[in-house]
């Protein structure tokens, strides 16, 4: 093992089980690149995994029960209102949280003053803005009102870049707890 796999190897043993899974998740979806459309994954833990379904078990080998394992929905759309899709999505009881894997365009507050009136034409501006930053979000829930938020820049595409934290993005992180009330 080396140096900074050792390192990683601690990193991970301080963090909490749902933050391990939301940083696996993010790297998951790293690996396939950018340009994604929103990618959604329900979070069970590995112990609810094997117990509702034990033909996974060969597939959980060694893993912590205690840990959480994502499982990828359905494709969204690339253009798919994420906002509204929340509100009109519940998921079963055995679902223990949520993951949503977005990319969105970062400008600075000065760049939406004189935005034209057209969504499309404000859309564009801001693509062409040359302070943009294209950014890959991960906010993860879980029913007991735990979360996480990854935030990982193109400009930095590198796994130990990703900043982590809670109140990265607070209005998803509740949208995303509604899916679960």
């Amino acid at each position: 093992m080396s140096e900074s796999q050792d390192a990683a190897e601690v990193m991970r043993a301080a963090l909490d089980p749902l933050t391990v899974c939301a940083v696996d998740t993010e790297r998951y979806v790293a690996r396939s690149g950018w340009d994604q459309p929103p990618r959604l994954f329900a979070i069970a833990s590995n112990a609810g995994l094997l117990a509702r379904e034990p033909a996974l078990a060969a597939q959980l080998v060694g893993a912590d029960p205690a840990a959480y394992s994502t499982i990828e929905q359905e494709t969204l759309a690339p253009t798919a209102n994420i906002e509204s899709l929340l509100r009109r999505m519940t998921w079963p009881e055995e679902v223990e949280g949520v993951a949503l894997v977005v990319e969105r365009l970062v400008v600075p507050p000065e760049a939406e003053t004189g935005l034209p009136s057209d969504p499309a034409k404000a859309a564009a501006a801001l693509a062409a803005h040359p302070d943009r930053r294209d950014v890959r979000l991960t906010a993860a829930v879980l029913r007991s009102g735990q979360s996480v938020c990854l935030l990982r820049q193109r400009d930095h595409d590198s796994d130990d870049k990703v900043a982590i934290g809670q109140d990265i993005a607070p209005g998803l992180v509740a949208a995303l707890q509604a899916t679960l009330d």
